[in-house]
Protein backbone atom coordinates (compact mmCIF):
# COMPACT_ATOMS: atom_id res chain seq x y z
CA UNK A 1 0.00 0.00 0.00
CA UNK A 2 1.15 3.22 -1.08
CA UNK A 3 2.18 6.00 2.03
CA UNK A 4 0.08 8.94 1.50
CA UNK A 5 1.90 12.18 1.47
CA UNK A 6 2.57 14.25 4.52
CA UNK A 7 0.27 17.24 3.28
CA UNK A 8 -2.03 17.07 0.28
CA UNK A 9 -3.87 20.12 -0.90
CA UNK A 10 -5.79 20.15 -4.14
CA UNK A 11 -7.78 22.82 -5.96
CA UNK A 12 -7.92 25.06 -2.91
CA UNK A 13 -9.38 28.38 -2.90
CA UNK A 14 -10.04 30.59 0.27
CA UNK A 15 -12.26 33.88 0.06
CA UNK A 16 -12.21 36.51 1.95
CA UNK A 17 -15.85 38.80 2.62
CA UNK A 18 -14.15 41.24 -0.63
CA UNK A 19 -11.59 38.98 -2.50
CA UNK A 20 -10.39 35.63 -3.27
CA UNK A 21 -7.17 35.14 -1.66
CA UNK A 22 -6.45 31.31 -2.90
CA UNK A 23 -7.42 30.25 -6.22
CA UNK A 24 -7.05 27.05 -7.47
CA UNK A 25 -3.85 26.27 -5.50
CA UNK A 26 -2.71 22.07 -5.16
CA UNK A 27 0.67 21.13 -3.09
CA UNK A 28 2.15 17.57 -1.82
CA UNK A 29 4.23 17.48 0.48
CA UNK A 30 6.23 13.84 1.12
CA UNK A 31 8.12 13.04 4.72
CA UNK A 32 11.28 14.41 4.91
CA UNK A 33 10.60 16.91 2.33
CA UNK A 34 10.89 20.75 2.20
CA UNK A 35 8.66 22.99 0.34
CA UNK A 36 9.66 26.56 -0.38
CA UNK A 37 6.88 29.15 -1.05
CA UNK A 38 8.18 32.44 -2.13
CA UNK A 39 5.73 35.57 -3.42
CA UNK A 40 5.22 39.18 -2.67
CA UNK A 41 3.08 40.40 0.30
CA UNK A 42 -0.69 39.71 -0.46
CA UNK A 43 0.45 36.59 -2.42
CA UNK A 44 -1.13 34.20 -0.33
CA UNK A 45 2.26 32.44 1.21
CA UNK A 46 0.94 32.64 5.08
CA UNK A 47 -2.64 31.66 3.67
CA UNK A 48 -1.67 28.75 2.51
CA UNK A 49 0.46 27.96 5.16
CA UNK A 50 -2.01 28.30 7.42
CA UNK A 51 -4.89 26.16 5.69
CA UNK A 52 -2.56 23.75 5.82
CA UNK A 53 -4.02 23.47 9.35
CA UNK A 54 -6.97 24.77 8.51
CA UNK A 55 -6.79 27.65 10.18
CA UNK A 56 -8.53 31.01 8.59
CA UNK A 57 -8.21 34.47 9.35
CA UNK A 58 -11.39 36.52 10.77
CA UNK A 59 -13.40 36.55 7.42
CA UNK A 60 -12.00 33.83 5.57
CA UNK A 61 -13.21 30.06 4.43
CA UNK A 62 -12.73 27.72 1.98
CA UNK A 63 -14.99 27.59 -0.69
CA UNK A 64 -13.47 24.50 -2.89
CA UNK A 65 -10.97 22.02 -2.56
CA UNK A 66 -9.51 20.02 0.03
CA UNK A 67 -6.81 19.76 2.29
CA UNK A 68 -5.08 16.68 3.73
CA UNK A 69 -3.07 15.55 6.35
CA UNK A 70 -0.87 12.50 6.28
CA UNK A 71 -4.79 10.78 4.36
CA UNK A 72 -6.79 12.13 6.41
CA UNK A 73 -9.05 14.81 4.84
CA UNK A 74 -9.24 17.98 7.72
CA UNK A 75 -12.20 20.00 5.88
CA UNK A 76 -15.58 19.03 7.50
CA UNK A 77 -13.78 17.69 10.69
CA UNK A 78 -15.11 18.68 13.87
CA UNK A 79 -13.18 21.61 15.87
CA UNK A 80 -12.25 19.35 18.43
CA UNK A 81 -10.71 17.10 16.01
CA UNK A 82 -9.12 20.28 14.25
CA UNK A 83 -7.51 21.02 17.56
CA UNK A 84 -6.00 17.94 18.43
CA UNK A 85 -4.43 17.36 15.24
CA UNK A 86 -3.17 20.95 15.73
CA UNK A 87 -1.50 20.07 18.92
CA UNK A 88 -0.37 16.92 18.74
CA UNK A 89 0.89 16.55 14.51
CA UNK A 90 1.31 20.34 12.81
CA UNK A 91 3.81 23.09 14.60
CA UNK A 92 4.19 26.65 13.32
CA UNK A 93 7.03 28.50 13.77
CA UNK A 94 6.16 32.39 13.67
CA UNK A 95 8.36 35.02 12.17
CA UNK A 96 8.53 37.03 15.26
CA UNK A 97 9.75 34.72 18.21
CA UNK A 98 9.04 38.24 20.75
CA UNK A 99 5.31 38.46 19.48
CA UNK A 100 5.02 34.67 19.70
CA UNK A 101 6.12 34.39 23.73
CA UNK A 102 3.99 35.45 26.58
CA UNK A 103 6.33 37.66 28.15
CA UNK A 104 4.84 37.17 31.97
CA UNK A 105 6.02 32.90 32.03
CA UNK A 106 9.44 31.52 32.18
CA UNK A 107 10.42 29.81 28.17
CA UNK A 108 10.20 26.09 29.76
CA UNK A 109 6.68 26.40 31.02
CA UNK A 110 5.76 28.02 27.16
CA UNK A 111 7.52 25.37 25.47
CA UNK A 112 6.27 22.28 27.39
CA UNK A 113 2.80 23.65 27.65
CA UNK A 114 1.67 21.51 24.97
CA UNK A 115 2.92 17.91 26.43
CA UNK A 116 1.31 18.82 29.61
CA UNK A 117 -2.10 19.48 28.20
CA UNK A 118 -1.77 16.46 25.75
CA UNK A 119 -0.39 13.79 28.32
CA UNK A 120 0.04 12.61 31.64
CA UNK A 121 3.67 13.23 31.59
CA UNK A 122 4.98 14.56 35.13
CA UNK A 123 7.07 17.94 35.04
CA UNK A 124 10.29 16.40 35.75
CA UNK A 125 9.99 14.13 31.92
CA UNK A 126 8.71 17.37 30.19
CA UNK A 127 12.03 19.59 31.99
CA UNK A 128 13.99 16.23 30.38
CA UNK A 129 11.99 16.57 26.90
CA UNK A 130 12.82 20.46 26.90
CA UNK A 131 16.39 20.63 28.06
CA UNK A 132 17.59 17.79 25.10
CA UNK A 133 15.92 20.41 22.74
CA UNK A 134 17.71 23.15 24.27
CA UNK A 135 21.26 21.26 23.78
CA UNK A 136 20.37 20.24 20.25
CA UNK A 137 19.64 23.34 19.13
CA UNK A 138 22.69 24.74 20.40
CA UNK A 139 20.77 26.90 23.34
CA UNK A 140 23.66 27.92 26.54
CA UNK A 141 23.23 25.82 29.72
CA UNK A 142 20.26 23.48 28.28
CA UNK A 143 19.32 22.70 31.86
CA UNK A 144 18.54 25.92 33.49
CA UNK A 145 18.12 27.65 29.95
CA UNK A 146 14.19 27.42 30.18
CA UNK A 147 14.21 29.58 33.42
CA UNK A 148 14.51 32.49 31.68
CA UNK A 149 11.99 35.20 31.01
CA UNK A 150 11.61 35.71 27.05
CA UNK A 151 13.42 39.10 27.69
CA UNK A 152 16.66 37.68 29.23
CA UNK A 153 17.58 35.99 26.12
CA UNK A 154 18.91 37.47 22.55
CA UNK A 155 16.87 37.37 19.26
CA UNK A 156 18.75 34.34 17.75
CA UNK A 157 18.17 31.99 21.06
CA UNK A 158 14.09 33.42 21.27
CA UNK A 159 13.68 31.86 17.57
CA UNK A 160 15.65 28.42 18.72
CA UNK A 161 13.57 28.18 21.69
CA UNK A 162 10.30 28.71 19.00
CA UNK A 163 11.82 25.74 17.18
CA UNK A 164 12.27 23.51 19.98
CA UNK A 165 8.16 24.82 21.24
CA UNK A 166 7.62 23.62 17.46
CA UNK A 167 9.45 20.55 17.92
CA UNK A 168 8.21 19.39 21.73
CA UNK A 169 5.00 17.13 20.11
CA UNK A 170 7.00 15.45 17.66
CA UNK A 171 5.18 17.03 14.57
CA UNK A 172 4.96 15.61 10.89
CA UNK A 173 4.38 18.66 9.75
CA UNK A 174 6.26 22.43 10.44
CA UNK A 175 5.26 25.22 9.01
CA UNK A 176 8.26 27.67 8.73
CA UNK A 177 7.20 31.54 8.08
CA UNK A 178 9.66 33.83 7.32
CA UNK A 179 11.25 32.65 10.79
CA UNK A 180 14.76 34.29 10.49
CA UNK A 181 13.50 37.88 8.59
CA UNK A 182 13.93 39.75 11.54
CA UNK A 183 17.88 38.20 12.66
CA UNK A 184 21.10 39.39 12.10
CA UNK A 185 22.49 37.68 8.94
CA UNK A 186 25.18 35.71 11.15
CA UNK A 187 22.62 34.76 13.72
CA UNK A 188 20.43 34.06 10.74
CA UNK A 189 23.11 31.37 9.10
CA UNK A 190 22.85 29.61 12.67
CA UNK A 191 19.28 29.16 12.78
CA UNK A 192 18.67 27.92 9.09
CA UNK A 193 21.56 25.62 9.89
CA UNK A 194 19.39 24.34 12.83
CA UNK A 195 16.45 24.29 10.80
CA UNK A 196 18.26 21.88 7.88
CA UNK A 197 19.51 20.11 10.44
CA UNK A 198 16.17 18.91 12.94
CA UNK A 199 14.25 18.99 9.30
CA UNK A 200 16.49 16.09 8.35
CA UNK A 201 17.13 14.45 11.67
CA UNK A 202 13.45 14.38 13.00
CA UNK A 203 11.98 12.98 9.01
CA UNK A 204 9.69 15.57 9.18
CA UNK A 205 7.94 17.79 6.22
CA UNK A 206 8.06 21.31 6.16
CA UNK A 207 6.57 24.13 4.44
CA UNK A 208 8.98 27.29 4.46
CA UNK A 209 7.74 30.75 3.50
CA UNK A 210 10.08 33.39 2.88
CA UNK A 211 9.96 36.48 0.39
CA UNK A 212 13.92 35.72 -0.05
CA UNK A 213 14.69 33.10 -2.76
CA UNK A 214 18.37 32.93 -1.72
CA UNK A 215 16.99 31.63 1.62
CA UNK A 216 14.82 28.62 -0.33
CA UNK A 217 17.60 27.89 -2.18
CA UNK A 218 19.03 26.99 0.61
CA UNK A 219 16.63 25.07 2.52
CA UNK A 220 14.23 23.44 0.37
CA UNK A 221 13.87 21.06 -2.08
CA UNK A 222 10.91 22.41 -4.18
CA UNK A 223 9.80 26.08 -4.34
CA UNK A 224 6.47 27.27 -5.26
CA UNK A 225 6.41 30.68 -6.82
CA UNK A 226 2.85 32.91 -6.07
CA UNK A 227 1.41 36.03 -6.89
CA UNK A 228 -2.30 37.31 -6.45
CA UNK A 229 -3.57 34.13 -4.13
CA UNK A 230 -2.38 32.09 -7.36
CA UNK A 231 0.63 29.09 -8.28
CA UNK A 232 2.62 31.19 -10.81
CA UNK A 233 5.49 28.49 -10.60
CA UNK A 234 6.39 25.57 -9.45
CA UNK A 235 9.38 22.49 -9.42
CA UNK A 236 12.71 21.37 -7.92
CA UNK A 237 14.70 24.03 -7.05
CA UNK A 238 17.62 23.94 -8.69
CA UNK A 239 15.49 23.88 -11.95
CA UNK A 240 13.84 27.01 -11.01
CA UNK A 241 16.50 29.06 -9.91
CA UNK A 242 19.19 28.16 -13.19
CA UNK A 243 16.04 28.05 -15.28
CA UNK A 244 12.78 29.43 -14.23
CA UNK A 245 9.96 28.99 -16.64
CA UNK A 246 7.83 32.24 -15.87
CA UNK A 247 8.67 36.11 -16.94
CA UNK A 248 7.82 36.88 -12.80
CA UNK A 249 10.25 34.13 -11.70
CA UNK A 250 12.79 35.43 -13.84
CA UNK A 251 12.26 38.65 -12.36
CA UNK A 252 12.85 37.45 -8.83
CA UNK A 253 16.06 35.22 -9.65
CA UNK A 254 17.65 38.13 -11.72
CA UNK A 255 16.75 40.59 -9.02
CA UNK A 256 18.75 38.51 -6.31
CA UNK A 257 22.12 38.10 -8.65
CA UNK A 258 24.60 40.44 -8.06
CA UNK A 259 24.68 43.28 -11.00
CA UNK A 260 28.17 44.66 -10.11
CA UNK A 261 29.25 47.85 -7.89
CA UNK A 262 27.59 51.67 -8.44
CA UNK A 263 30.05 53.79 -8.95
CA UNK A 264 29.85 57.50 -7.83
CA UNK A 265 30.35 60.49 -10.43
CA UNK A 266 29.18 63.40 -8.15
CA UNK A 267 31.38 65.99 -6.45
CA UNK A 268 34.12 64.96 -3.84
CA UNK A 269 34.13 68.22 -1.65
CA UNK A 270 31.82 66.86 1.07
CA UNK A 271 28.38 68.34 2.19
CA UNK A 272 28.25 66.33 5.41
CA UNK A 273 31.51 65.66 7.36
CA UNK A 274 31.36 63.53 10.91
CA UNK A 275 34.18 63.92 13.08
CA UNK A 276 34.87 61.37 16.33
CA UNK A 277 31.35 61.72 17.29
CA UNK A 278 30.26 59.79 20.50
CA UNK A 279 26.76 59.22 21.42
CA UNK A 280 25.17 57.30 24.82
CA UNK A 281 21.94 56.52 26.20
CA UNK A 282 22.92 57.25 29.64
CA UNK A 283 25.64 54.94 30.62
CA UNK A 284 25.20 52.88 27.39
CA UNK A 285 27.77 54.27 24.79
CA UNK A 286 25.96 53.77 21.59
CA UNK A 287 28.52 55.59 18.89
CA UNK A 288 32.24 55.51 19.97
CA UNK A 289 34.45 57.97 18.21
CA UNK A 290 33.16 57.79 14.95
CA UNK A 291 34.07 59.38 11.43
CA UNK A 292 32.73 59.66 8.15
CA UNK A 293 32.36 61.90 5.71
CA UNK A 294 29.80 62.19 2.34
CA UNK A 295 29.69 64.26 -0.79
CA UNK A 296 26.78 64.97 -2.87
CA UNK A 297 25.02 62.41 -5.38
CA UNK A 298 26.93 59.45 -2.80
CA UNK A 299 25.29 56.71 -1.29
CA UNK A 300 26.55 55.87 2.09
CA UNK A 301 25.97 52.59 3.12
CA UNK A 302 25.66 51.82 6.93
CA UNK A 303 25.61 48.53 7.93
CA UNK A 304 25.99 45.94 11.07
CA UNK A 305 24.11 43.80 13.59
CA UNK A 306 21.19 45.21 15.45
CA UNK A 307 22.88 47.32 18.12
CA UNK A 308 26.01 48.09 16.57
CA UNK A 309 24.92 51.71 16.72
CA UNK A 310 23.88 52.41 12.88
CA UNK A 311 20.13 54.11 13.91
CA UNK A 312 21.93 56.09 16.97
CA UNK A 313 24.65 57.60 14.74
CA UNK A 314 21.58 58.39 12.06
CA UNK A 315 19.70 60.21 14.95
CA UNK A 316 22.96 62.30 15.68
CA UNK A 317 22.90 63.35 12.31
CA UNK A 318 18.93 64.42 12.24
CA UNK A 319 19.49 65.83 15.60
CA UNK A 320 17.73 63.55 17.40
CA UNK A 321 20.20 62.06 19.64
CA UNK A 322 22.76 64.23 21.27
CA UNK A 323 26.32 63.90 20.50
CA UNK A 324 28.53 63.89 24.01
CA UNK A 325 31.50 64.69 21.96
CA UNK A 326 32.79 65.02 18.32
CA UNK A 327 31.07 67.65 15.23
CA UNK A 328 28.86 67.23 12.55
CA UNK A 329 29.39 69.20 9.61
CA UNK A 330 26.98 70.13 7.19
CA UNK A 331 28.09 72.38 4.11
CA UNK A 332 31.04 73.45 6.28
CA UNK A 333 29.33 74.52 8.93
CA UNK A 334 28.71 72.97 12.74
CA UNK A 335 25.62 71.05 12.65
CA UNK A 336 24.14 71.90 16.51
CA UNK A 337 23.55 68.69 18.57
CA UNK A 338 19.79 68.82 18.51
CA UNK A 339 17.61 69.87 16.12
CA UNK A 340 15.63 72.26 18.03
CA UNK A 341 18.39 74.12 17.85
CA UNK A 342 18.98 74.02 14.32
CA UNK A 343 18.31 76.68 11.96
CA UNK A 344 15.52 76.81 9.64
CA UNK A 345 17.90 76.33 6.95
CA UNK A 346 19.31 73.60 8.62
CA UNK A 347 16.56 71.45 9.92
CA UNK A 348 15.47 71.78 5.40
CA UNK A 349 18.68 70.61 4.06
CA UNK A 350 18.93 66.92 6.26
CA UNK A 351 15.40 65.00 6.33
CA UNK A 352 15.25 61.93 7.74
CA UNK A 353 12.83 59.01 6.40
CA UNK A 354 11.95 56.21 8.93
CA UNK A 355 11.56 52.14 8.72
CA UNK A 356 8.28 51.74 9.18
CA UNK A 357 5.90 54.18 6.48
CA UNK A 358 2.69 53.32 8.92
CA UNK A 359 4.09 54.64 11.96
CA UNK A 360 4.97 57.81 10.19
CA UNK A 361 2.45 59.03 8.38
CA UNK A 362 -0.60 60.56 9.99
CA UNK A 363 -3.82 58.20 9.15
CA UNK A 364 -6.04 60.66 9.36
CA UNK A 365 -4.44 62.67 7.30
CA UNK A 366 -4.53 62.45 3.28
CA UNK A 367 -1.56 62.54 0.59
CA UNK A 368 -2.48 65.75 -0.03
CA UNK A 369 -2.32 67.24 3.19
CA UNK A 370 0.82 64.90 4.55
CA UNK A 371 3.33 65.67 1.23
CA UNK A 372 1.68 70.02 1.08
CA UNK A 373 3.38 70.30 5.37
CA UNK A 374 6.84 70.89 3.94
CA UNK A 375 5.79 72.67 1.34
CA UNK A 376 3.82 75.26 3.61
CA UNK A 377 6.42 75.29 6.27
CA UNK A 378 9.21 75.22 4.78
CA UNK A 379 8.78 76.90 1.09
CA UNK A 380 5.50 78.64 1.90
CA UNK A 381 3.35 77.61 -0.77
CA UNK A 382 0.10 77.93 -1.29
CA UNK A 383 -2.50 77.99 -3.92
CA UNK A 384 -1.59 77.11 -7.45
CA UNK A 385 2.12 77.02 -6.62
CA UNK A 386 1.45 74.01 -4.19
CA UNK A 387 -0.60 72.31 -5.97
CA UNK A 388 1.49 72.58 -9.31
CA UNK A 389 4.73 71.28 -6.56
CA UNK A 390 2.39 68.63 -5.23
CA UNK A 391 1.80 67.03 -9.37
CA UNK A 392 5.59 67.36 -9.72
CA UNK A 393 6.73 65.14 -6.60
CA UNK A 394 3.57 62.34 -7.23
CA UNK A 395 5.70 62.06 -10.52
CA UNK A 396 8.54 61.93 -9.31
CA UNK A 397 7.70 59.39 -7.28
CA UNK A 398 6.12 57.66 -10.08
CA UNK A 399 2.37 57.69 -8.64
CA UNK A 400 -1.12 58.78 -10.45
CA UNK A 401 -1.73 62.89 -8.92
CA UNK A 402 -5.11 61.61 -8.27
CA UNK A 403 -3.87 59.29 -5.18
CA UNK A 404 -3.74 62.61 -3.67
CA UNK A 405 -6.61 62.65 -1.97
CA UNK A 406 -5.91 59.12 -0.86
CA UNK A 407 -5.41 58.34 2.78
CA UNK A 408 -2.33 56.06 3.66
CA UNK A 409 -4.43 52.84 4.86
CA UNK A 410 -5.63 53.06 0.45
CA UNK A 411 -1.79 52.26 -0.51
CA UNK A 412 0.49 49.30 -0.21
CA UNK A 413 3.75 49.27 1.53
CA UNK A 414 5.92 49.93 -1.45
CA UNK A 415 3.44 53.45 -2.29
CA UNK A 416 3.76 54.47 1.33
CA UNK A 417 7.24 54.40 1.21
CA UNK A 418 7.17 56.68 -1.91
CA UNK A 419 4.99 58.87 0.25
CA UNK A 420 7.52 59.38 2.86
CA UNK A 421 10.18 59.90 0.09
CA UNK A 422 8.22 62.32 -1.64
CA UNK A 423 7.63 64.39 2.17
CA UNK A 424 10.95 64.52 2.43
CA UNK A 425 11.78 65.78 -1.27
CA UNK A 426 9.08 68.71 -0.52
CA UNK A 427 11.75 70.33 1.48
CA UNK A 428 13.95 70.08 -1.34
CA UNK A 429 17.03 68.40 1.25
CA UNK A 430 20.95 68.26 0.50
CA UNK A 431 20.93 64.93 2.32
CA UNK A 432 18.84 62.29 3.28
CA UNK A 433 18.73 59.79 5.78
CA UNK A 434 17.14 56.39 4.72
CA UNK A 435 16.97 54.28 8.00
CA UNK A 436 15.75 50.75 6.91
CA UNK A 437 13.32 51.98 4.50
CA UNK A 438 13.06 48.90 2.48
CA UNK A 439 13.28 45.92 5.49
CA UNK A 440 9.67 45.85 5.42
CA UNK A 441 9.25 45.38 1.66
CA UNK A 442 9.47 42.63 -1.02
CA UNK A 443 12.28 42.01 -3.31
CA UNK A 444 10.61 43.63 -6.37
CA UNK A 445 9.44 46.31 -4.77
CA UNK A 446 12.30 47.17 -2.51
CA UNK A 447 13.71 47.12 -6.19
CA UNK A 448 11.61 49.98 -7.60
CA UNK A 449 12.55 51.77 -4.29
CA UNK A 450 15.94 51.71 -5.24
CA UNK A 451 15.90 53.05 -8.21
CA UNK A 452 13.57 55.56 -7.66
CA UNK A 453 16.59 56.83 -4.90
CA UNK A 454 19.13 56.37 -7.94
CA UNK A 455 16.96 58.87 -10.06
CA UNK A 456 16.57 61.15 -7.33
CA UNK A 457 20.33 60.68 -6.48
CA UNK A 458 21.32 61.80 -10.48
CA UNK A 459 18.93 64.35 -11.11
CA UNK A 460 18.76 66.32 -7.67
CA UNK A 461 22.45 65.32 -6.43
CA UNK A 462 21.32 64.02 -3.19
CA UNK A 463 23.64 62.91 -0.59
CA UNK A 464 22.06 59.48 1.04
CA UNK A 465 22.90 57.95 4.29
CA UNK A 466 21.39 54.61 3.58
CA UNK A 467 20.90 52.31 6.85
CA UNK A 468 20.33 48.68 6.02
CA UNK A 469 20.85 45.03 7.31
CA UNK A 470 20.81 43.92 3.39
CA UNK A 471 24.10 43.87 2.66
CA UNK A 472 22.99 42.72 -1.22
CA UNK A 473 21.50 45.77 -1.74
CA UNK A 474 24.18 47.60 0.10
CA UNK A 475 26.38 46.32 -2.62
CA UNK A 476 24.65 47.18 -5.31
CA UNK A 477 23.57 50.94 -4.00
CA UNK A 478 26.12 52.52 -2.46
CA UNK A 479 29.12 53.86 -3.18
CA UNK A 480 30.83 53.50 0.23
CA UNK A 481 29.86 51.39 2.64
CA UNK A 482 30.80 51.71 6.68
CA UNK A 483 30.64 48.47 8.71
CA UNK A 484 29.53 49.37 12.44
CA UNK A 485 30.45 47.01 15.74
CA UNK A 486 29.55 47.56 18.69
CA UNK A 487 29.25 51.26 18.54
CA UNK A 488 32.55 51.27 16.65
CA UNK A 489 33.54 51.49 13.17
CA UNK A 490 35.27 48.48 12.11
CA UNK A 491 35.44 49.49 7.99
CA UNK A 492 35.17 52.32 6.09
CA UNK A 493 35.96 52.24 2.75
CA UNK A 494 34.60 52.11 -1.27
CA UNK A 495 31.87 49.17 -1.85
CA UNK A 496 34.01 47.20 -3.82
CA UNK A 497 36.71 47.08 -1.70
CA UNK A 498 34.78 46.31 1.62
CA UNK A 499 32.91 43.62 0.26
CA UNK A 500 35.71 42.21 -2.27
CA UNK A 501 38.75 43.17 0.28
CA UNK A 502 37.39 43.29 3.83
CA UNK A 503 40.08 44.16 6.03
CA UNK A 504 38.65 43.51 9.32
CA UNK A 505 37.55 39.82 11.14
CA UNK A 506 33.96 41.13 11.15
CA UNK A 507 33.24 43.03 8.06
CA UNK A 508 34.61 39.24 6.36
CA UNK A 509 32.40 37.49 8.79
CA UNK A 510 29.69 39.95 7.93
CA UNK A 511 30.18 39.34 3.51
CA UNK A 512 30.55 35.66 4.03
CA UNK A 513 27.28 35.08 6.14
CA UNK A 514 24.85 36.84 2.79
CA UNK A 515 22.89 34.10 1.38
CA UNK A 516 23.77 32.51 -2.34
CA UNK A 517 21.47 30.99 -4.48
CA UNK A 518 24.30 29.03 -5.29
CA UNK A 519 23.82 25.10 -4.54
CA UNK A 520 25.36 24.19 -1.22
CA UNK A 521 26.34 27.39 -0.05
CA UNK A 522 24.78 26.51 3.52
CA UNK A 523 26.48 23.82 3.44
CA UNK A 524 30.04 24.81 2.57
CA UNK A 525 29.09 27.98 5.66
CA UNK A 526 28.33 25.07 7.92
CA UNK A 527 32.26 23.53 7.61
CA UNK A 528 33.70 27.16 6.95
Amino acid sequence: MTTPPILRIENLRVESRKSVLLDDVSITLAKGEVLGIIGESGAGKSTLALSSMLLMRPGCRVTAGSVELCGQPLIGLPQAALEQIRRTRVAYVAQSAAAAFNPFYRLETQITELPALSSRLGRTERHRMAAALFEELQLPDPETFGKRYPHQVSGGQLQRAMIAMALINKPELIIFDEPTTALDVTTQIEVLQLIRKIVREHDCAALYVSHDLAVVAQMADRVLVMRHGKMVEEGPTRQLVDSPQTEYARQLVSNRGHHGYAEHRGEDTPILDIRNVTAAYGAVTAVDNVSMAMAPGEVLALVGESGSGKTSLARCVAGLQTVRSGTITLQGAPLPPLVEQRSFEQRRLVQYIHQLPDLALNPRQTLREIIGRPLSFFHKLSGARREQRLAELMEAIELPVSYLDRYPSALSGGQKQRICIARSLAAEPKVLICDEITSALDPLVEESIVLLLSRLIRDENLAILFITHNLGLAARFSHNVAVMQHGKLAEFGPTAEVFETPQSAYARTLMEAVPQLDEGWLDSRRRA
